[in-house]
């Protein structure tokens, strides 16, 4: 399931949730009840807004990292040969 940001302009506070896409989210209420969280002093009928968010990427910084990913590194040495970095010893 999809992860969404959502803004409340009445206590300016941002909120993430994991819910289907079809799902529609208006109220503080419904989502302080997706978050289970308490709703403190905000009206539960405050409107709220789905605000867009750069995914998170995670880039691989050594070889270990692209081998515990699943992947595989290869290296050219002399001659065109490629040597696999991230084989096991």
């Amino acid at each position: 399931m999809p992860i969404y940001d959502y803004f409340c302009p009445s206590n300016n506070q941002t909120i993430e949730v994991m819910h289907s896409y079809s799902r529609e989210i208006k109220t503080w209420g419904e989502l302080c009840q997706l978050a289970q969280c308490e709703t403190g002093e905000t009206p539960e009928d405050a409107p709220v807004r789905r605000v867009i968010s750069a995914p998170m990427l995670s880039v691989p910084t050594s070889n270990s990292d692209y081998k515990n990913a699943g992947f595989t590194k290869l290296v050219k040495r002399d001659k065109g040969v490629y040597e696999n970095v991230t084989a096991s010893d």
